[in-house]
């Protein structure tokens, strides 16, 4: 495995998954408890999540605030999407900013997301199944979101009409949420 820190965002982390390739297919570590402790990455997993889109689905922008907010480790394993995640640390002189990372089956990449940061994707193919670990438990009470396509944070998502849930379709602005929706 390798661990790149995103240069402009250096809590994120793009992960390179080794895979063994020969002719009966593939074998790869997806999670090395030790690795990631060296790497300085969280080994306190404790969910793992795995949601399956179709093309241009995008799901997002996702956290949880207080006891039950999440560090995040994702990945697909089979599809195309592009993965967003976005400073909302208040007082961050990154706040509002965010990093794109391509994940496919094929680029063997994973992307670790630490709390503080909203999460989302977008899929760009049929049938996107995207894995992820988490720290914390899933609690709806602690659900927080912004909208996808808020003109604050410009993402380029290079899709104007994805396909939306309803709580997605509705979220607030990001700077109309309150400090105790951010961290």
């Amino acid at each position: 495995m390798e661990f790149e820190k995103v240069e402009h965002l250096p809590d994120l982390v793009v992960v390179t998954l080794k895979a063994f390739h020969d002719d009966r297919g593939f074998f790869e570590e997806t999670y090395d408890e030790d690795k990631f402790r060296e790497a300085g990455l969280p080994t306190n997993w404790v969910k793992d999540n795995h949601s399956q889109s179709c093309k241009n689905v995008l799901r997002g922008m996702h956290w949880q605030i207080g006891p039950n907010a999440q560090d995040k480790f994702v990945r697909v394993i089979r599809g195309k999407a592009i993965d967003v995640a976005v400073d909302i640390r208040k007082g961050s002189p990154t706040f509002g900013q965010y990093h794109m990372v391509e994940l496919t089956e094929d680029n063997h990449t994973g992307f670790f997301i630490p709390k503080g940061f909203a999460h989302g994707f977008l899929a760009l193919t049929d049938n996107v199944d995207f894995e992820y670990k988490v720290t914390g438990k899933y609690d709806k009470e602690s659900e927080r979101s912004f909208r996808w396509n808020d003109p604050d944070v410009n993402i380029p998502w290079g899709v104007e009409k994805p396909v939306l849930s309803d709580k997605d379709a509705n979220a607030p602005l990001l700077k109309d949420l309150g400090d105790e929706d951010i961290f």
